[in-house]
């Protein structure tokens, strides 16, 4: 059976996005994969974090995690900094990855542009190849994603073909992972500005949905979601991006597909459109922030977080110990 590893940042609460883009696709997965699901705490930290807070949302997220309907007999579920393979790999990844490579990456060049470069974390420029690492050290088949992680994609690529090239002697000793991204949905937009990609921080609060706002919060953000003045319901990114967002957003959340909503709607107006919309959001989020919050501080969500460790460090750790002994670092153990 082959494997898929896929981690989310517990930075914020993750938006309809992440869900839309990542987190919907693992449902599936578990069926048909040995599946590794991850809280990367250690890319949060690459910006400052409130230490309690961050705990907070990263058992949040593993919370999240299991109501979205991830099954621990199928699949491993963890937190990233309690399996330190993943730090120690990512020190061999960049001393393996070229300085040129790292600064061409979108987000630390968009991200770098908008502070003072003296204060940006040396984290913001490296933590790629801690990516890089979490992918590689379960031998990865796929990684689910949304379209804006291709690059880091391609980088592990590139990173597992010089290694493999350079250390493996004629044998394979990493996984080339393949993405996955989901043909509709891959890229969901703020509700506000639909040209730019839905985020949890960005500072208007009208512009994403967050898997735990309330419904009615939930369905005002969408009524108040930007659209155009011609009131048609059409499918068209380029010239209609505001009602194209929220047609994908629905597609994503119902059984319909894009053609089927435009036809549906095609005598109605953005009124009735959105406020079907906003329901159908609400009847997929309600029962999963319901879970989430009976598993938020349970034991159960802590036994199953702990033997999620485990068996993610005997994974982790095996993959380690080939590439450390592919290079040289220590004494070589079998």
């Amino acid at each position: 059976m082959k494997t898929i590893f896929s981690g989310i940042q517990p930075s914020g609460t993750p938006t309809i996005g992440n869900y839309i883009g990542a987190m919907k696709q693992f449902i599936d997965l578990q069926e048909s994969y040995t599946s590794y699901f991850c809280i990367v705490d250690e890319h949060a930290i690459t910006v400052q974090q409130e230490p309690l807070k961050l705990r907070q949302q990263t058992k949040s997220l593993a919370a999240l995690y299991l109501a979205i309907g991830l099954n621990p007999k199928k699949a491993t579920i963890f937190i990233q900094s309690e399996v330190s393979a993943h730090a120690e790999a990512a020190w061999i990844v960049q001393c393996n990855t070229s300085l040129g490579e790292l600064e061409r990456m979108t987000q630390f060049k968009d991200k770098s542009a908008k502070d003072n470069r003296v204060r940006v974390s040396a984290g913001l420029l490296t933590y790629p190849p801690l990516m890089v690492a979490d992918i590689i050290l379960y031998q990865s088949d796929l990684v689910p994603v949304g379209d804006d992680q291709k690059q880091h994609l391609e980088l592990t690529r590139d990173f597992v073909s010089r290694f493999n090239n350079k250390y493996g002697n004629g044998n394979q000793l990493l996984t080339t992972p393949e993405v996955n991204i989901p043909e509709s949905g891959g890229r969901i937009m703020s509700l506000q500005d639909p040209l730019k990609k839905m985020s949890k921080s960005d500072e208007n609060k009208k512009s994403f949905i967050s898997m735990l706002d309330e419904p009615t919060v939930i369905r005002k953000k969408i009524k108040s979601a930007l659209t155009d003045s011609s009131g048609v319901i059409e499918y068209d990114p380029e010239n209609k991006p505001g009602i194209s967002n929220l047609l994908t957003i629905y597609a994503s959340f119902t059984d319909f597909s894009i053609p089927e909503l435009v036809d549906r709607y095609q005598n109605s107006g953005y009124g009735q459109f959105k406020e079907d919309l906003g329901e159908a959001v609400v009847s997929v989020l309600e029962p999963i922030q319901i879970r989430h919050n009976e598993l938020i501080d349970s034991e159960e969500l802590d036994s199953i977080l702990d033997e999620g460790a485990i068996k993610a460090r005997m994974v982790a750790d095996k993959t380690l110990l080939k590439m450390r002994n592919a290079i040289g670092l220590g004494r070589k153990r079998k």
